[in-house]
């Protein structure tokens, strides 16, 4: 709904004069108003958060202090530190604690605020939102409203700034039309869209995605992910732009433009504006070489380790992509540290987790490569745990200091903001911290430069100045048909293509298909959730397979098979049965089908201890693990034998590197799933897209390989040679002509 209010009404409730010739006016929406002014910056506020518009100089603007005059941060036409340092200097103490709090995981179930939500915005002053699912773009749209009027009448007016994580994931069996829009466009993963070796491609991601982020009410992204995946086993692989240093450069580049610069009208300075998304870049200074591939999530993760010596590499594509710019925002906004302790790269001997470290955060990434922006911990870093496989508090080497002693130590460190935290207890206990140690000047001092640090994040991307959305507006733009196309197109791009015997690929004509069910094992949840129970499923509904084949039920009647399966997958390194059985609880992470022994295992392990553990030592060397879904190999060999000369194609949904070994043999060509829908899979298989993707990683020969190989060291295994001769090496990929050797693999090979 609209109205509009007339200027000389609005002069005179306000107090202006009349005589300044006011050059804006004022329109009621559903819950707020909209300002628009000639040669101005457009204002929407809620006049139920007690707010008044205030006239300067023709112009309006709002007074979010309710002191009847217009403050600096105020002021739209002045530069955005010049506010943020005005606005840090009147904020108590109180306000400032808040601002360095980071939402736990809010779900957006519809257009209400929670009471929980309420609790830590009003009493707690947290600004900073994770936002997680949301019921519907128009709900999203609606919350965000109320959130923003609701902090609008508190203290500073200080506007929430809602984050995600990243949200743009393609749902395999979804349909593309280009006709038709979604919730949301859909992208292969961020090491699919490495697989294109295109960085104009992920920043054009990066341009879309802001623009659908920005609709529902985010101003942050919780991403990229660009730790160098250096380390074959790591559960986070797939989130990574892969194990090449050049590549992932110009990758992490290429997505904090995309999500960073706004043009045209919507452009206010410096690249910055509404539709810029503050990129919180992740995790430095690289989470890529965990020991054993486990993850930091968890305590027996904990350590990242460098027996290459190669933290430089690991850095590369921060300090020379994300946070050296080809576009006018110049560096990516703010940092997000790691859980891991990195290990024994300190010289002074410290072993923390990075947020934790002085040395990884100020003199690394402030002082020696000049990060000027917010550095926020990763999630619940201040908090306890019970055991070392237990998703919960993640405090590594700082285990036996008090919650208040962790957040003083992160305020130490030169870290501005608590992930996951919702109370501002804690950080006022860390303030008295600073004040008995260097004084109340050196405390204020310390919170001023936070504060001005996430105001800057609000000021650029004009939250102080309009907050709200247009829901109808919101629905139009979140997965509008363009953008879905773009996305699908990617995925297209994405696709990998590792043998093509005899050329049995494309499959063209109204050919007859098998195309077998797989066991989908049981799978417990990365976050700690409850296992999913196994089933059998068919991986493609038979209504998308007959829009390219016949499906039917047999080998026997089948001219080809499509034989859909996913990577191996072992688990996490960890096993409480090793553990109440008097092991170590360390085990192996397998990257093959087969059972596994781990016979070339260090003897000792690099880095190791733990409060919970009477011993440092690791090491799994000589223990076995069962992968999980074995039958997924024994699948492809089974087909194998039931199509007797017929053609086998295998489709691997694949989020790290495998052994190709156990499969390879027995398949006619190979294709690599990255997170796509499946029909971009048949699409290729018909040859309506022609694969282009390239490996972004080596697929290893064996295990022998892995084991040997340094986790933080890019491109050091021994690759598979399938039985046309080609090496399975980072940036190999076959076209229906063969392997490709365009510019893009003389460029990063």
């Amino acid at each position: 709904m609209k109205k509009t209010i007339g200027i000389f009404a609005i002069a005179i409730l306000t107090g202006a004069a009349v005589s300044c010739g006011p050059k804006w006016q004022e329109e009621a929406r559903d819950g707020y108003n909209l300002i628009t002014q000639k040669g101005g910056q457009t204002l929407g506020y809620s006049p139920a958060s007690g707010i008044q518009i205030l006239t300067k100089g023709g112009y309006a603007f709002k007074d979010l202090n309710r002191n009847g005059k217009v403050d600096v941060y105020e002021d739209w036409r002045k530069d955005p530190l010049e506010r943020a340092k005005d606005l840090a200097s009147q904020l108590t103490v109180d306000e400032i604690a808040g601002m360095m709090l980071y939402s736990g995981h809010q779900a957006i179930n519809g257009p209400e605020i929670t009471e929980a939500q309420q609790k830590f915005l009003k009493e707690d002053n947290l600004r900073a939102v994770l936002m997680t699912r949301v019921s519907s773009p128009a709900d999203a749209a609606k919350w965000n409203n109320n959130v923003q009027a609701f902090v609008e009448g508190l203290g500073h007016g200080v506007p929430a700034n809602n984050s995600s994580d990243p949200r743009h994931g393609a749902q395999a069996t979804a349909e593309f039309d280009a006709g038709n829009g979604g919730t949301i466009s859909m992208w292969p993963s961020s090491l699919g869209m490495a697989a294109t070796f295109d960085p104009s491609l992920v920043e054009e991601f990066g341009q879309i995605a802001s623009k659908e982020y920005r609709a529902l009410g985010i101003a942050t992204a919780l991403s990229p992910q660009i730790d160098l995946a250096t380390e074959p086993r790591w559960s986070r692989f797939s989130g990574t732009f892969g194990e090449d240093p050049d590549l992932d450069t110009d990758m992490a580049r290429a997505y904090v433009d995309g999500f960073q610069t706004s043009e045209g009208n919507a452009e206010v300075k410096d690249g910055w504006g509404f539709e810029s998304v503050n990129a919180m870049i992740k995790h430095w200074p690289s989470g890529g070489p965990e020991e054993g591939g486990r993850d930091a999530h968890y305590s027996y993760g904990k350590y990242a380790v460098y027996p290459g010596n190669n933290l430089a590499t690991h850095i590369r594509p921060f300090v020379e992509g994300a946070l050296n710019l080809k576009g006018k925002t110049k560096m990516a906004s703010a940092v997000m540290p790691y859980y891991t302790i990195s290990y024994n790269q300190d010289p002074s001997g410290v072993n923390a987790g990075n947020s934790y470290n002085k040395y990884i955060i100020t003199d690394l990434l402030r002082n020696k490569y000049g990060f000027e922006g917010v550095a926020c911990t990763d999630w619940n870093i201040t908090k306890d745990y019970s055991s070392v496989e237990a998703f919960e508090g993640k405090c590594w080497g700082m285990e036996t200091l008090t919650e208040s002693e962790r957040h003083f130590k992160v305020l130490e460190a030169g870290v501005d903001q608590f992930g996951g935290n919702n109370e501002k207890g804690p950080v006022l206990y860390a303030y008295q911290m600073w004040v008995e140690k260097y004084g109340e000047k050196s405390a204020r001092e310390r919170f001023e430069v936070s504060a001005v640090r996430l105001l800057m994040n609000s000021f650029r991307t004009g939250l102080f100045e309009n907050a709200y959305l247009d829901p109808e507006k919101t629905a139009e733009i979140v997965g509008k048909p363009e953008f879905m196309e773009a996305g699908y197109k990617a995925q297209l791009k994405s696709v990998v293509m590792l043998k093509n015997h005899g050329n049995v690929l494309p499959k063209q004509g109204k050919l007859k298909v098998y195309i077998p069910q797989y066991y989908q094992a049981p799978r417990q949840s990365f976050f700690g959730g409850a296992a999913t129970e196994g089933r059998w499923v068919d991986p493609v509904s038979a209504e998308m397979v007959n829009k390219y084949y016949e499906k039917v039920d047999s080998p026997k009647e089948a001219d080809f098979a499509l034989v859909f399966i996913n990577e191996p997958a072992s688990g996490s390194g960890y096993s409480v049965a090793d553990r109440e059985k008097g092991g170590n609880g360390y085990v192996p992470i397998s990257l093959q089908y087969s059972d596994y022994t781990a016979t070339y295992a260090r003897e000792t392990s690099i880095a190791g201890g733990d409060p919970l553990e009477d011993f440092t030592n690791r090491s799994y060397k000589g223990k076995s693990v069962t992968t999980g879904n074995k039958s997924h190999m024994q699948l492809v060999r089974d087909t194998r034998k039931a199509m007797g000369s017929k053609p086998v194609i295998t489709v691997v949904s694949i989020s790290k590197p495998m052994v190709m070994s156990e499969i390879e043999p027995y398949t006619d060509a190979i294709l690599l799933s990255f997170g796509v829908q499946n029909q971009a899979i048949l699409e290729t298989v018909c040859g309506t897209n022609e694969p282009s993707g390239l490996l972004p990683m080596q697929l290893p020969a064996n295990m022998k390989t892995v084991e040997e190989q340094f986790e933080d060291v890019p491109r050091d295994m021994e690759c598979h040679v399938d039985t046309d001769g080609n090496a399975y090496d980072f940036a190999f990929g076959l076209n229906w002509s063969g392997v490709i050797n365009d510019d893009r693999v003389q460029k990063y090979r």
